[in-house]
């Protein structure tokens, strides 16, 4: 199995090198199924611009190589059904607001991870790599009242928010690292105790976590927060 997390960003020089395993392994599934192009889920959550979210991802899932894009929109009340990850090579789950992705994917959520643990890669992008967690941070901008980080990526909630994801890994993942100042948001709740620690993801960059050692791909880093004695430990792997 193969687990996708992208921290945002739509750098398209970055594009084949981001995206370019997870089509690779795509295409691989989607040969061994019979198919000349590998089918790919492709799920929006978005109210008003899903469709153009949809297609900007298609686009960058398309400079890595040529697929077939199974696509669905859903609003922000909206719910995914097993249909729309129902006979597909890859799962693509796009970016927006968490807290709405993380309701709509929840009813088939068991159904993602059965299809990861049989070899089907997931992608999540933004939010849809926060929710790949099993314990997802999906917002917030403040603990106890006080600043962490900025409110431009508190995603409409107040304090830090912890939320059981779709659990396709056991390690809180941080999006929007270095671009939003989110990696402060993942500081702050581990030294808080919210949470053990985590790894935050830059924007044009992938952290590719499979069987093997984990991978970075693009043009960021990725940052490991973990608790240490008398405070926080952050270190940096990148590609």
């Amino acid at each position: 199995m193969s687990v996708h997390l992208v921290g945002g960003g739509w750098a398209p020089e970055n594009f084949e090198a981001v995206f370019g395993q997870f089509v690779a392994e795509a295409t691989a599934r989607g040969v061994a199924a019979g198919r000349t192009e590998p089918r790919i889920a492709v799920i929006a959550v978005r109210d008003g611009d899903g469709a153009e979210h949809a297609a900007q991802l298609g686009v960058a899932l398309a400079a890595a190589g040529p697929f077939e894009a199974k696509t669905t929109t859903l609003g922000h009340d909206g719910l995914a059904e097993l249909i729309h990850v129902a006979d597909v090579d890859g799962i693509v789950i796009g970016g927006g607001l968490t807290p709405a992705y993380l309701t709509a994917i929840t009813p088939i959520a068991g159904e993602i991870r059965r299809q990861v643990s049989a070899g089907i890669p997931y992608l999540g992008f933004s939010a849809g790599a926060a929710i790949a967690a099993e314990r997802a941070l999906i917002g917030g901008w403040r603990i106890g009242g006080v600043e962490v980080s900025n409110e431009d990526g508190s995603e409409d909630l107040d304090e830090v928010t912890f939320a059981q994801g779709i659990g396709l890994l056991d390690v809180t993942v941080e999006v929007h690292a270095a671009q939003w100042g989110n990696l402060s948001r993942l500081i702050a709740a581990t030294e808080a105790g919210l949470v053990d620690g985590g790894l935050a993801i830059d924007e044009n960059t992938a952290l590719v976590v499979g069987e093997g050692a984990l991978a970075v791909e693009g043009a960021g880093s990725v940052w490991r927060v973990s608790q240490a004695d008398g405070g926080v430990l952050v270190s940096t792997f990148g590609a």
